[in-house]
């Protein structure tokens, strides 16, 4: 497979190339249950030996555990890659959410540990995690961008944000991306998020291809795993959703790759705009992933396969209730 090879996409207007999938690392740090920290490096090693040059983590992501890992796989090549990191979620120490601070001294100070935990000078995108209701969205960027002018960061992200927060941030620096779920059965950016991306040229890096697993036919495995409490995944609801899940594995066989190489091809194929990042915690599961950069669909397989696995047919939210009312990009 000639990954390295492949064109680059452009994060928006003002931002870095970076090779067509992303690594995202939160699952390397215990969010889908018991993890392996040497396989966990490792497979950022495989990653980037194949090309991928941006690692996606946050620092609430095992409680620190996850930028130290980071650290750890780049001792020495942190010049191969790009660091985007996520801040502001706050929690207790058994693990309890607590809300959101993205306050401008919230910044600046989360901002400090994670240069320190991830042992570098400066990180390349910065972000926060959702949007704080209790503080202006131009606030906490213009914080960032103070951080970018000093050398700390070098380009400013979203996550979870609507069109209006979105446009409001453009206002206080540039934006170079914006980091939302989609895929194949979570197409609501479709209708008024990414219009609004291409039209400031933003970019978008999106996580959920597979829909947490959903559409690789993974399910929870232990308490560890909060997949346990998404709507998706339980009770009739997986049910209902292991018959797309079906379907999609029919298509693919058709056409000799597997469902997750097909799922990620799907949300490549969308947009030259959007980096799929994806979860692998395994060298296995990078592999499998990164073949999906060999698979070419034409515009009659993809309204196949959105004909086949239609978005309104996926049975529960992708969040809970009360997680879903405080999405900004849900409202």
């Amino acid at each position: 497979m000639t990954t390295t090879t492949k064109l680059c996409r452009k994060l928006g207007a003002t931002g870095p190339e970076v090779f067509p999938i992303a690594l995202g690392c939160m699952g390397m740090s215990g969010m889908y249950g018991v993890t392996d920290d040497a396989e966990s490096i490792a497979t950022i090693h495989a990653a980037i030996d194949a090309g991928v040059n941006l690692l996606d983590t946050g620092d609430f992501y095992g409680m620190g555990h996850n930028e130290m890992l980071i650290a750890r796989a780049l001792r020495f090549g942190r010049e191969e890659v790009l660091l985007s990191v996520k801040f502001g979620a706050q929690r207790a120490p058994n693990g309890t959410w607590l809300g959101f601070d993205s306050r401008p001294a919230a910044v600046k100070t989360a901002l400090a540990y994670s240069l320190k935990r991830l042992g570098v000078d400066y990180i390349d995108i910065y972000r926060p995690s959702r949007l704080d209701p209790n503080v202006p969205i131009e606030d906490t960027v213009g914080a960032i961008a103070e951080m970018v002018k000093a050398g700390y960061v070098r380009y400013i992200g979203l996550s979870e944000v609507g069109p209006d927060t979105i446009r409001r941030a453009a206002t206080a620096h540039p934006i170079v991306d914006l980091q939302i779920e989609y895929s194949l059965v979570s197409r609501s950016p479709e209708a008024k998020i990414f219009p609004v991306l291409h039209e400031l040229g933003i970019g978008a890096t999106t996580y959920g291809a597979l829909s947490r697993g959903l559409l690789s036919g993974s399910q929870p495995a232990s308490a560890g795993d909060f997949r346990a409490y998404l709507p998706r995944f339980t009770g009739d609801n997986l049910t209902r959703n292991r018959q797309l899940v079906a379907r999609l594995k029919e298509i693919a066989s058709a056409k000799g790759i597997t469902q997750v190489q097909l799922a990620v091809a799907w949300v490549l194929a969308r947009k030259d705009s959007i980096v799929p990042v994806i979860g692998a915690r395994t060298r296995t599961q990078l592999a499998e992933t990164l073949g999906a950069l060999d698979v070419k669909l034409t515009a009659d397989e993809i309204a196949e396969i959105e004909a086949a696995v239609p978005a309104e047919a996926v049975a529960g939210t992708r969040y809970d209730a009360g997680q879903m009312k405080n999405l900004d990009s849900e409202k």
